[in-house]
């Protein structure tokens, strides 16, 4: 063996033990007589010594080492003279013996040090010298202790972990494809999942009650720092459940996670919010409720006072600041500006100001008397020293905006604790979106989703107003995870694919397989799916979901390091009849 200790591992328990240790030079100081250096595993980091009672070879060697150096170190642990508290071996160091250069290192383009000099690209280009800082181990490390988690729950609730296949049909599931050529097929595709949807149900009907995978699914849209062009998904399906029953298995899943991974612990069940009261107070499907500044509705107050505006707009709705009062002017058009973004899209914001004084003012004080903003003030709940900021417009489009300018201020006055976690449910999502431009419905979740059994007969009559059978699992403002109650009727099925306008002939060409499938007794079934990258990055306290995988790819999709997506050889093109032409992305 190469080592008899892990670099992490010494404590002054092991004081006059010979050790052997192997790992990477973190950093060395030579003082002339004494030379100190640092050598670090995954496991930690410990002081090394070598002075004038060292042997000869040794010093010999050790001026000549650098960082990242990859050393064994053999010697004597020894009490230091100057402590480190800091680091868990801060007590001992190692009195060297024996020092051998297993490899040697270039000089690292960038520091290996928790706070790097090196950029994102840089950073990206060596991810395997990224890899080796600590932050990154972390995240690494929390990673591998969620999915022990999940498995170790999931195996305790009777869940079998099932593989489904990566090369897949092709099947409409609201993004792009990564689509494969198949050489023994010539002209024909193979898709990558977007998610075992359709075979985690063909499971449920061959009697896997109850099945799971932590798996890769695979979406070609632009990306984010939430999202991936691969990702991974912690996806579950249970036969003979209901609602109830999916979630009450996976808030324990949660539950269970929270605790073990990060000792937090939640007082009863998590709460519930229909989708229709998460839109009205919150302007979004996945709402942060570490606070408060909801959103308030006074279209009914705001209209028919002359200002056009309002009054042409088919909503107004307002937000109350606690102590905005204070802001001066270039506060608030700072706010202006950030709701008028093209990613916003507000058209301009609305302010009032309610003094300490009793005395209100506002930005419409020509269209509005100081009794119609005090009720405004009223319906919002608003005290003296609160500001009210406004904006109107379409329904959806200001609700959205009214969200994002909430979450910004609730960023500025310190409300989002990363170190707060409030989970939630929302259920009862509509089942279906109108698209003005395609003139059509299409399945807000997928097309498998189940109506609400009270909803069922809204597909005949009036399918805008029929409920999904669905529920997402949301935390902090992030939507964590999501599933539903599928359908396991054909007849039901047959009805909403023709909501949704497949002909019978397209329905088969698509889903044929799971149509035929649930000839042969489809059991009641439902499931959710969570994003493990999302939940890891949550759980590490990171906007990014980037440094939670080992070998992420950039905003544009490019692995820098291996340099992916690269041209290939006309050889192979030609064994699977493509052409290529990277003229026409110009």
């Amino acid at each position: 063996m190469y080592r008899s200790h892990t670099c992490g591992e010494l404590r002054i328990e092991n004081l006059g033990q010979e050790v052997t240790l192997a790992g990477w030079v973190q950093k060395v100081r030579n003082l002339g007589a004494m030379t100190f250096a640092d050598i670090r595993d995954r496991y930690g980091i410990t002081q090394f010594v070598i002075d004038e009672n060292s042997p000869e070879e040794v010093r010999r060697t050790a001026a000549d080492i650098g960082r990242e150096y990859v050393l064994q170190v053999k010697g004597k642990v020894v009490e230091r003279a100057s402590k480190n508290p800091k680091i868990p071996t801060g007590d001992i160091e190692i009195a060297v013996t024996s020092l051998r250069v297993l490899n040697p290192s270039e000089v690292p383009p960038f520091t290996i040090e928790d706070q790097s000099d090196g950029g994102d690209e840089l950073r990206m280009k060596y991810r395997y010298l990224d890899l080796r800082r600590n932050p990154v181990k972390e995240a690494m490390i929390l990673r591998h202790k969620l999915a022990q988690g999940v498995r170790r729950y999931l195996d305790g609730e009777g869940f079998l972990e099932i593989e489904t296949p990566v090369l897949i049909k092709s099947t409409p599931e609201g993004a792009r494809d990564f689509i494969v050529p198949s050489r023994m097929n010539p002209g024909e595709f193979y898709a990558m999942p977007q998610s075992p949807q359709t075979f985690k149900q063909l499971l449920m009907v061959a009697g896997y009650d109850r099945y799971f995978q932590i798996v890769k699914c695979f979406r070609d849209e632009d990306l984010r720092a939430d999202r991936q062009p691969e990702f991974t998904q912690i996806d579950c399906e249970m036969a003979f459940v209901e609602r109830e029953d999916v979630i009450r298995t996976f808030e324990g899943m949660m539950k269970h996670l929270f605790a073990e991974t990060l000792g937090v612990t939640f007082d009863g069940p998590f709460p519930r919010m229909s989708w229709h009261e998460a839109m009205e107070r919150y302007g979004s499907d996945k709402p942060d409720i570490r606070f408060g500044m909801e959103l308030n509705d006074i279209t009914t107050l705001a209209q028919g006072k002359g200002f056009g505006v309002f009054d042409s707009a088919e909503y107004v709705g307002a937000i109350c600041v606690p102590g905005g009062a204070a802001y001066t002017r270039k506060q608030i058009d700072e706010l202006t500006e950030f709701v008028k973004r093209p990613q916003i899209g507000a058209k301009g914001l609305v302010w009032v100001r309610i003094e300490n004084t009793g005395n209100i003012k506002s930005s419409v004080d020509k269209f509005y008397t100081p009794d119609a903003l005090t009720a405004w003030a009223e319906r919002c709940g608003a005290q003296g020293g609160d500001l009210l900021l406004v904006i109107s417009g379409g329904r959806m489009g200001s609700l959205s905006a009214l969200c994002e300018l909430r979450l910004e201020l609730g960023g500025r006055l310190g409300l989002r604790d990363r170190s707060v976690f409030r989970p939630l449910w929302v259920v009862d999502f509509p089942l279906l979106e109108w698209d003005e431009e395609s003139g059509r419905f299409y399945a807000m979740h997928h097309p498998f989703t189940s109506p609400l059994p009270e909803d069922a007969h809204l597909l005949d009559s009036d399918p805008a107003r029929a409920r999904a059978n669905a529920y997402d699992f949301v935390v902090n403002g992030v939507e964590i995870g999501g599933g539903s109650i599928r359908i396991h009727d054909s007849a039901l099925q047959a009805r909403l694919f023709s909501v949704l306008g497949f002909s019978d002939e397209e329905a088969r060409a698509q889903f044929g397989f799971l149509m035929d499938a649930f000839k042969y007794g489809a059991p009641p079934h439902g499931g959710v799916a969570f994003g493990f990258d999302r939940l890891c990055s949550l759980f590490g306290g990171a906007d990014s979901i980037r440094d939670y995988i080992a070998f992420p790819k950039n905003n544009s999709g490019r692995d820098v390091m291996i340099d992916a997506p690269s041209p290939v050889a006309q050889a192979q093109l030609d064994e699977l009849y493509l052409t290529s032409n990277p003229s026409a992305k110009e």
